[in-house]
């Protein structure tokens, strides 16, 4: 049976998964693809710690040169995450000869494009499945299945860091903060979680499906983010009352031929399949012309549901070294010549439901004020709450807007946080239905 030769960089949580279903699948893996695929070295730093699985002494490094330089390697898993060294060992693999996987979403989404395109000049390809969704082939879906699609739009669940507190506050009526802690004593969450309540990790993400779905380069610093540590028991509370759950959702679609890319705690209906997706679990909605609606459900993280989407890259890129094909899947959906820079469309341009949670004195005539300041520019009350009057006391009024603009929202609120009667800055969650 022919052979195909991978090398590991990095055998840490993935890494460590990725060598099990190699070895534990074996079989089925090699009935599939034709071949086997054989693991000729692995490196890491630290080569002594166990991990559960039997590997040959000899397979293991210190030095990842070792993989890269090694001529009979055919296929290199870049799996240690991080932009240095990782970005150096992804290019000379490339500039080596050698096809490359990797799950790094940071790194592809800050220097993808020098990465894609060293991939190019090198006839060499990049597979990265494993950097969005974990296990789900949400990139394969895009890159082949919906090819024949203009994608309308992207509506992702895509941290499950993030989905867990949400879920975890929505069911229990508990602060962010308590259930935040609970998320690291469970290993649901990092020591240092910035990357994912800040929405960071989620907007990397997003940035990867919105350069694949629309042949444009996507630059983070134009991606708006918007973490949920803001989001409150309080806010969760009204907005089931008002049909909608708050998840965190990155979003890309095309608006006139802008890109609008954006990443913030939002309020989804309780008839939105997404507003279903509990705990560490992702999920990603995607809209093409076509098709219609799809939804892509699974684990975006852990062991195993990543390793499986890093092997189905390396499976890929197997088939192509077997039929003696290179890139026949553009390596960012579009042909090179086609990928070009298209508007991203700002924030303050956008349009949706608004929820506004204004933190008030109880006294006459504040709702009047508010809502006349709301009118004056532009933004139409739906409905409002209020409840448990007590007056000359602080107070919440509850108010949910008709589509608006952003910027005369964000407007508005800078006169009515002015207002002597409202104490606190308003708290504004965006809608989509």
């Amino acid at each position: 049976m022919r052979q195909v030769n991978v090398g590991i960089i990095g055998f840490g949580t993935v890494g460590k998964g990725t060598v099990k279903v190699l070895l534990n699948n074996k079989e089925i893996i090699s009935e599939r693809l034709g071949a086997e695929i054989k693991i000729k070295k692995i490196a890491d730093l630290d080569i002594t710690a166990s991990r559960g699985i039997e590997i040959k002494k000899e397979l293991l490094t210190k030095d990842a040169l070792q993989v890269i330089n090694d001529p009979e390697i055919d296929i290199v898993a870049e799996l240690i995450g991080g932009y240095s060294p990782a970005k150096e060992f992804i290019l000379k693999a490339l500039k080596n000869k050698k096809r490359v996987v990797t799950a790094n979403k940071a790194l592809l989404a800050l220097e993808g494009y020098e990465i894609f395109k060293c991939a190019q000049e090198n006839n060499m390809s990049v597979g990265f499945e494993a950097s969005v969704a974990g296990g789900i082939p949400i990139i394969k879906a895009i890159k082949e299945g919906l090819v024949a699609n203009h994608i309308q739009s992207i509506y992702g669940i895509i941290n499950g860091t993030s989905n867990y507190i949400l879920t975890k506050m929505t069911d229990e009526g508990k602060e962010f903060g308590e259930v935040l802690k609970k998320a690291q004593e469970m290993g649901f969450a990092e020591a240092d979680p910035t990357f994912d309540i800040e929405g960071i990790d989620t907007s990397h993400k997003i940035a990867i499906l919105a350069t694949l779905a629309y042949g444009t380069r996507v630059n983070l610093k134009e991606v708006y983010t918007e973490g949920i540590t803001k989001v409150s028991p309080l806010d969760i509370k009204y907005a089931m009352e008002l049909g909608y759950k708050i998840k965190l959702l990155a979003i890309a679609k095309d608006v006139n031929g802008e890109i609008d890319v954006r990443v913030h705690p939002t309020m989804v209906s309780l008839s939105n399949p997404l507003s279903t997706v509990g705990g560490v679990f992702n999920a990603i909605r995607v809209t093409g012309d076509a098709v219609g609606e799809t939804i892509f459900y699974g684990r975006g993280a852990g062991e195993l549901p990543t390793a499986s989407a890093v092997v189905a890259d390396i499976v890929e890129i197997s088939r192509d070294i077997l039929t003696g094909s290179k890139n026949r899947v553009p390596l960012l959906s579009f042909q090179p010549d086609c990928i070009k820079d298209k508007k991203i469309r700002k924030i303050s341009k956008g349009r949706s439901r608004f929820y506004f949670r204004f933190s008030v004195i109880d006294q006459p005539g504040v709702l009047s004020k508010i809502s006349g300041i709301l009118g004056d520019n532009n933004i139409s009350i739906a409905s409002v709450i209020q409840k448990e009057r007590k007056e000359g006391e602080e107070v919440s009024v509850v108010i949910m807007a008709h589509e608006a603009l952003e910027k005369d929202v964000e407007k508005a609120l800078n006169l009515t946080n002015k207002l002597p009667v409202v104490l606190k800055d308003t708290v504004l969650i965006r809608v989509e239905e």
